[in-house]
Parts: C-alpha cells; structure tokens; sequence
C-alpha cells in the first residue's frame, strides 16, 4: 500500500509525510474514522513510508529492500494486532497464528470492515477480540533489535476490541516505549478506548472520502461509467467499502433488504406465526451478522424517515430500497421515529450481550406492530 493508492484524504497524507521528513515522527499515533474512509490504508502506506530506504516528496520509493518486503507485508519490524476468535483446537491463540489469512485480505483489498475479516477466518457465531495474551507478543516483539536497524512499526486494528488486561498492558508500553517504535492504532470507535490510552496518543481524525475521489477511483480502477459512478460515491456517503459493495453483487445487503422488507409488512399485517418463524431465520444467522442487520434496520428507518420529510437529496439508498420508500416511508414519522431507533438499538445491546436470539427478535418485531400504527 503506497500513499497513491489511498483513496482521497490528501491533507493527512501531506501532514503524516511531512512528519517522516522533518525527523517528527510520534511514537503513537490514533488514526480515527469510520468504516470505509481509509483509516487503515493510510497506517499502511505511512509505515511503509517510514521503513523506506530512500522515499521521495510524495511516496515511497517502491523498490528498496523494505518495499519489497512490504509489498508481501513480510517486513521483519512491521508488527499487526487485529480481532481474532480463539481456537484452541486448532492451536490459534494469537494473532500471527492467522497472519496467513490476515495478509491475504489485506493484499487483495486494504478497504475493508470487521465482517469481512471474520468471514475470512470463518469465525461463524464467536465474536472477535484482541486478547489479553497478545500485549506480551507485542512487547516481545517491540523489545527485539531492529532487524533492518530502522523502527519497529506495530500497527493494532480495532484497538477497541482489546481486552482490558490488553489495553492496561499496551498503557505501561505506550508510556515507556522501547526506542524508534511506532505505534499506529486504528480505531472505528474511538470512545470505546481505554482514555489512559487516548491520551497518550496523537489522534488524526479522518474525515469522509470526498464524492468526487471515490467516483474518480471507481471510474479508472473499475471502469464504472461516470453517471454510475457519481450515483454510487453519493449513495457510498464517504465510505469506499459501500462504493465496493455498490459495484459488486452483495448477497449480504440483499438478505439483509429482503429480511426488512418482510419484517415490516408482517408486523404491519399482524402476521405473528410468520413474524415467529422470521426470527427463527434471523437468530439461525451469526451474531456478528445480526448485529450487522441491526445497524441496517437503523440506517433504513433513519433514510425513510428523511425521505418522508422530501428531502430525497439528503437520503443514501439503492435503487431498490428507494423503490420500496416511496411505499414504507410515510410510516416512519416524528411519532415513532425515536421508538423505533430505541428498540433496535436495545436489540443490538442485547445480541452483543449474547441474550438468545430468538427471544430478542420475536419481541421486537412485536413491538414493530404497535410502533407502525401509530
């Protein structure tokens, strides 16, 4: 991953590359943004530019000994921590027991979220954390010589999922760190950190990417044609990850349209065997994917809300899901706009509490029949 290759966000790539050629570089850095705005891309490329033998104004050069390495991410002072399932059957407690699997995702598309990740390691139904365990590799690694006599470059994905024996762990080697070390956390939810740990970081906010870059890559990457493109990087709201799915076949976003729509007309047609048999097929699925679905209903319910008040310009739907808003959108209005987003997000609560399934998706598709009335 090269700075060129990062999509948009170029005052950051100028700020992070002046860092490197002014000798500033931070110990420990914070880079925070949602999904899909290139959080993670840009660590990459930053590390890589930091490693680089000999970088130029813009880059890294791309042919050193470093960049050969990093174009495998085989580098020797380049360290990841990510989410991982543990599987002690198979022996797989630490993260470099799925490096392989790491680095194939990254290789093939550094824009991706946390469910692309546990479908590569098909973790199912377990939800993914940085362990307690994995503190001690790291300082492990972080406290051997340089092999290529530059920094050691530790880049932890997700910092928010650490274990707090992991994070007050990571806190001591943040305050104390071995010399030329960099830490480059990125982070999705960034209140979710330990504030010991936010506070000695230097945090970058990253914005949304901007229409204009995201229809640019996907018309040269891509070749999407340039109405397509402009109509996907607005429906993508600054997120390349949906523009991806945009273009792409997306069997999960369909299940997940097709799974709404039905809910919505059974609760509104007071259908409760079927609604009973609906959250039977809804809790068969993993929890990382109902949470997922959960997050979808919200931003559904929050899209018909606006597009009930005509102001379709400010609403970011598929043309199917437009479709079927000119019929469901005069249902979510300002009486039930809050209860609804409630009750969904008290379901995704309890779904990452691990409370059945089946019992949390029965009753809210209950409380659908009353909320949808009023």
């Amino acid at each position: 991953m090269f700075f060129k290759d990062v999509i948009g966000q170029q005052a950051i790539k100028d700020r992070l590359i002046q860092e490197v050629s002014e000798g500033r570089i931070p110990h420990a850095q914070l880079l925070c943004g949602s999904e899909g705005v290139g959080a993670f891309p840009l660590a990459l490329a930053y590390a890589r530019y930091i490693s680089c033998s000999n970088p130029g104004q813009t880059d890294a050069c791309g042919v050193c000994p470093s960049c050969v390495k990093y174009n495998k991410l085989v580098h020797p002072d380049l360290h990841f921590a990510f989410p991982i399932v543990k599987n002690a059957k198979r022996k797989r407690e630490l993260c470099d027991d799925y490096i392989v699997e790491w680095r194939q995702l990254v290789l093939n598309n550094p824009y991706f979220n946390l469910n692309h990740w546990l479908n590569e390691i098909e973790a199912e139904n377990s939800q993914a954390i940085i362990y307690a365990k994995e503190s001690d590799e790291i300082t492990k690694k972080l406290s051997l010589k340089s092999s290529e006599g530059g920094y050691k470059i530790s880049i932890i994905w997700l910092p928010e999922k650490m274990h707090p024996v992991c994070a007050n762990k990571l806190l001591k080697l943040l305050e104390e760190p071995p010399k030329k070390t960099v830490f480059l956390l990125v982070s999705e939810v960034p209140e979710m950190i330990l504030p010991t740990i936010l506070s000695r970081t230097q945090r970058i906010n990253i914005r949304k990417i901007d229409e204009a870059c995201i229809a640019e890559t996907l018309q040269s990457r891509y070749g999407t044609l340039q109405a397509d493109s402009l109509s996907i990087a607005h429906l993508a709201n600054g997120n390349f990850i949906k523009a991806l799915e945009a273009i792409h076949l997306n069997e999960e976003n369909q299940l997940f349209f097709d799974l709404f729509v039905s809910l919505m007309r059974l609760s509104y047609q007071r259908k409760i065997r079927e609604m009973k048999l609906w959250s039977d097929q809804v809790a068969s699925m993993g929890r990382e994917k109902q949470k997922n679905f959960l997050g979808y209903c919200q931003r559904m319910i929050r899209e018909n809300f606006i597009y009930n008040l005509h102001r379709k310009e400010l609403t970011y739907m598929t043309i199917g899901e437009q479709n079927f808003a000119t019929r469901f959108a005069p249902f979510i209005n300002e009486r039930n706009i809050m209860g609804l987003m409630d009750e969904l997000s008290e379901a995704q609560q309890h779904i990452e509490q691990n409370v059945n399934a089946k019992m949390v998706f029965f009753d809210f598709s209950l409380k659908m029949i009353v909320l949808l009335k009023q």
